[in-house]
């Protein structure tokens, strides 16, 4: 929504519900635009990006997925763990993984959110999704978890179940996916502002803050 004598910026956020980067960048943006007050609004949307598009459906141990897909030694895992913790915290996140985490496939999740951006909950589906992954622990393959988290969202959690229980979405999702990798987005948290800046990664409020505020003087 537009704030009085503010300037609006259009933020697209390119992201997947497992990244924990992506809740700290999400979270941080949040943060910024709260202190920038009336001076800058911001129309926010939420584009589906998969980490794990291949994954089986039992997920894989975060840890050991982490250590072969980046080739860390195991010590390394609970060092940069520890470091995500205190960056979430730091912007009013829960994060509770540990070495016995679990990261799944998103693709379900991410059709829920193409439903939600029609009805208006986006943004509160997706931090009701992190919050049952990161903060809970919850099987983001378990369709029962994400009828929850829509209803926590406050969506119908019947409609959503509906939803999961068919291929809905499945085509619109595919092609959202497609769009991003065409625009070059290869990594997550991307944030493109006004369709024309580009800001990636977890950064601080701090940083954000500093780059809305420039973006806004430049529009």
């Amino acid at each position: 929504m537009s704030k009085p004598n503010g300037k609006t910026l259009s933020i697209a956020i390119v992201s997947d519900v497992v990244c924990p980067w992506c809740v700290i960048g999400i979270r941080s943006l949040e943060v910024a635009l709260d202190r920038l007050g009336d001076a800058i609004a911001a129309e926010i949307t939420l584009h589906p990006f998969e980490l794990n598009p291949d994954m089986v459906r039992a997920g894989e141990n975060v840890a050991d997925h982490i250590a072969q897909k980046y080739g860390r030694a195991p010590g390394e895992g609970s060092a940069v763990r520890d470091e995500i913790k205190r960056r979430a915290g730091e912007v009013g996140f829960a994060m509770n993984t540990d070495a016995d985490s679990r990261i799944w496939n998103t693709f379900d999740c991410h059709r829920l959110l193409h439903w939600a951006g029609e009805v208006g909950r986006q943004r509160e589906l997706k931090q009701a999704l992190f919050v049952a992954h990161f903060s809970e622990g919850r099987d983001m393959g378990d369709h029962a978890v994400l009828a929850k988290a829509a209803r926590a969202a406050g969506l119908d959690p019947i409609e959503a179940a509906a939803i999961l229980a068919s291929d809905r979405y499945a085509t619109d999702v595919r092609g959202e996916e497609a769009y991003w990798r065409r625009e070059g987005v290869s990594a997550v948290p991307t944030f493109i502002i006004d369709g024309k800046y580009v800001i990636s990664g977890g950064h601080p409020p701090e940083a954000f803050e500093r780059a809305l505020r420039k973006i806004a003087a430049e529009g």
